[in-house]
């Protein structure tokens, strides 16, 4: 008797929105943010990668860009928090994976609506040394820390949730990525620190997007 294999149906949201699809923006949100500096940094008048955070790249002529970048990277991890929401129905992290996930994706959308400010000569203009804070700067800074403290909370969250399922390869690589995002930014060479934070960046929705793939399975 021969047995026939079935696979798995794909689980969809309401118009037909697939939940590995919504799994899957997660794993775009890294690329998109760091693709899309990297493409106005070549560009951009007056741009240095090696002096001027992408922060800067929202301000001046042409800043709608990565005041967009933020707010698509953002929205796609909003989307992935989605996704999680639909498959973690039970265990630990069910609810907190998430809400800190969507929260990530709030602090990104944050970031691009509130502009840093302007400094070390960029955009043409502005002075050369650190930015004065304005209220929006000041907001846009507190974006980018909710960002990281939902991150390195999720973190921990996640490797709770691994352990429990009994994936001790996941447990153990949701625990080392904290040192190594936090060692990407405190590595002690300032010309390439905008250039770290970059890849610290891609690093830490990387593997948003990827352990969201992996609780997909």
């Amino acid at each position: 008797m021969t047995t026939t294999t079935h696979p798995a149906p794909t689980v969809r949201l309401g118009h037909g929105v697939a939940t590995d699809d919504l799994l899957n923006a997660g794993v775009a949100a890294g690329p998109v943010l760091a693709l899309t500096w990297l493409a106005q940094g070549l560009v951009r008048d007056g741009y240095d990668f090696t002096r001027h955070p992408m922060s800067l790249l929202a301000l001046g002529e042409g800043g709608w860009v990565q005041i967009a970048n933020f707010c698509v990277s953002g929205g796609l991890m909003l989307a992935c928090a989605a996704g999680l929401r639909r498959i973690l129905t039970d265990g630990p992290g069910a609810r907190w994976v998430p809400r800190l996930v969507a929260t990530i994706g709030a602090g990104l959308i944050a970031s691009g609506v509130f502009t840093a400010d302007p400094g070390a000569g960029f955009p043409a203009g502005a002075p050369e040394g650190a930015p004065v804070m304005s209220w929006h700067g000041i907001l846009h800074e507190v974006g980018h820390l909710v960002v990281v403290v939902a991150w390195i909370a999720l973190c921990f969250v996640l490797r709770t949730r691994f352990a429990w399922l009994g994936d001790r390869a996941w447990a153990r690589a949701c625990v080392a990525m904290v040192p190594i995002a936090i060692a990407l930014v405190a590595f002690p060479h300032l010309d390439s620190f905008p250039v770290r934070i970059v890849v610290a960046s891609v690093v830490q929705l990387g593997f948003v997007g990827l352990a969201a793939r992996r609780l997909g399975r």
